[in-house]
């Protein structure tokens, strides 16, 4: 039985507020109208890794005034199983949304038990506010970048060398152990598929090619930086920052949203990955110093005493640049974001990664062990 239905065709008022109460005790559900079914058992290619349900609530208590009448609660795919990802939004969303010093998506509740199926995620339905949910097809303005930057540098600082890590910041998980580290790192899981997407799309295939590597050499690459990383300054990341995962305010500002791999890690994980999604190859190659430049800039603004140098954060960057092409792109069918946006994600990030040199950049780094 899981924990919260992934078709709204199962879902009930005690379901509701079952979530609703996670964060709200006294706030009971006591009516509801589903308006959208995006989900997996509607059979639309709008689902990645989650599905969602818009619906209207009616809520009793008296919490419930502050709560938005419409959500858009995020659902689990049924045939992707328990997978990490959906403990760590959950969490993310439960506990740490309520502190971060950062715009994102207000949530309403969130469930996720370990060995039980499912999860959910009840959020305000964002585009009530005007957005736009960006994409790489989308006119992304330098000034968006920057916008994006500085909520990443904001993050970031709050959490730079925390000491909280270690102490009631234990469970978010680093790059190099626990359950999502596993899912990408072992050779049967996120790899093997990446090997079979390759295998079966043209157009990865000859990208790919085009780097002279292998897929196995890129595994390899993508292991060692991880490695690496984790010998650099800690901090809290998003985790997923291709511009994808954005969404453009009326104003001009931008910020971030789909924090199912938030982890802690080195900074220059969420600040590559966005550069090289978010720009066109020719805006990336003309404005990547500068923007990091401004970045560093911020993350000073913002107190961080051991700020890298640039020349440091260049290298960084450089290397980093592994990480978008192998696990962030190479692993997704073109299914989940239709043709163009898949196409042109992997046209961004193996170019980046040939342009920067980022085979020559990882080769002095050790390699890491074997998983």
């Amino acid at each position: 039985m899981p924990i919260f239905p992934d078709d709204p065709e199962e879902l009930h008022l005690d379901d509701l507020t079952r979530l609703v109460r996670s964060l709200h005790p006294d706030v009971e559900v006591v009516g509801f109208e589903v308006l959208e079914n995006k989900t997996f058992a509607a059979g639309t290619d709008e689902v990645s890794t989650a599905g969602r349900i818009v619906a209207d609530v009616v809520l009793s208590g008296d919490d419930g005034a502050a709560i938005d009448k419409r959500w858009m609660i995020k659902v689990c795919r049924p045939d992707l199983g328990d997978i990490p990802l959906y403990e760590n939004e959950v969490a993310f969303y439960t506990k740490l949304r309520p502190e971060i010093e950062i715009e994102a998506p207000r949530c309403f509740g969130g469930l996720y038990e370990s060995g039980q199926a499912g999860f959910a995620i009840a959020l305000e339905d964002m585009r009530l506010r005007d957005v736009h949910f960006a994409n790489v097809k989308s006119d992304v303005s330098l000034d968006n970048i920057r916008s994006l930057l500085g909520v990443l540098a904001t993050l970031h600082a709050h959490y730079w060398e925390s000491p909280r890590f270690e102490k009631d910041l234990a469970w978010v998980q680093p790059h190099t152990s626990g359950a999502i580290y596993t899912m990408f790192n072992h050779p049967d899981a996120v790899p093997a598929m990446i090997a079979q997407q390759v295998a079966e799309n043209q157009f990865k295939t000859e990208l790919v090619e085009a780097t002279g590597q292998t897929v196995e050499d890129l595994y390899r690459e993508f292991r060692k930086v991880q490695k690496h990383q984790a010998s650099l300054p800690q901090t809290l990341c998003h985790g997923d920052t291709h511009i994808g995962n954005t969404y453009l305010l009326p104003d001009g500002t931008a910020r971030l949203v789909d924090w199912q791999l938030m982890a802690r890690g080195y900074c220059l994980h969420d600040v590559t990955y966005l550069l090289m999604t978010g720009l066109s190859v020719a805006s990336r190659r003309e404005h990547q110093e500068s923007l990091l430049a401004f970045y560093r800039d911020s993350l000073v603004e913002r107190g961080v005493e051991d700020v890298p140098s640039l020349e440091t954060l260049w290298l960084e960057y450089r290397r980093a640049a592994i990480w978008g092409v192998y696990i962030g792109w190479l692993t997704t069918p073109t299914m989940n974001y239709g043709w163009d946006i898949c196409v042109n994600n992997h046209i961004r990030l193996l170019t980046a990664y040939q342009d920067l040199g980022c085979h020559e950049a990882l080769a002095d780094l050790p390699e890491a062990d074997d998983f």
